[in-house]
């Protein structure tokens, strides 16, 4: 059996001073910091959370700014498209316009040309239509030797013509 004697009895005594001091310098002071620290990680944690939903929140709006960077970005980018394309219709319409006149005024610079020579020609055919009526009277022979100078002035007369052309 168990044999009951004072020093089981001092050593009970003993453990339960050193419990209750234990607990009065120990238990307290370790409780209290564990208590402190289990707040201190909550409000780490409180912290944390809140941090991140401001993160989210600045995450969206710097992709709401970024959505409206690129739309104003493609405005711009269109915009310049259809300035260059009026400026190359303009300039391509211009161009035609350029083409016209210069066609009209080659046109016009020809007809000219042609009137000139025409007028040239007919001064030329009276010139010579004289000088062989000249010679004709002049002469004054009979009709072979007319036909022949007829014939002759008519052949002179191409020739001239057509070095004039050339």
């Amino acid at each position: 059996m168990i044999e009951i004697n004072a020093t089981i009895l001092a050593q009970i005594l003993n453990f339960l001073i050193l419990v209750v001091l234990l607990r009065a310098v120990a238990y307290k002071p370790v409780a209290r910091l564990l208590q402190q620290r289990s707040d201190k990680i909550k409000g780490d944690l409180d912290r944390a959370e809140a941090d991140r939903k401001a993160a989210e929140q600045t995450l969206a709006q710097y992709k709401a700014q970024l959505a409206d960077a690129q739309q104003k970005a493609q405005a711009i980018v269109e915009k310049a498209n259809l300035t260059a394309r009026q400026e190359h219709d303009a300039a391509v319409e211009e161009t035609r316009k350029e083409i016209e006149r210069m066609k009209l005024s080659a046109q016009a610079e020809i007809e000219n040309e042609r009137n000139r020579a025409f007028e040239d020609m007919k001064s030329q055919i009276v010139t010579l239509s004289l000088a062989a009526a000249g010679k004709v009277v002049s002469k004054n022979l009979d009709t072979k030797e007319n036909d022949k100078l007829v014939n002759e002035f008519i052949g002179s007369l191409n020739k001239d013509m057509f070095a004039d052309m050339k």
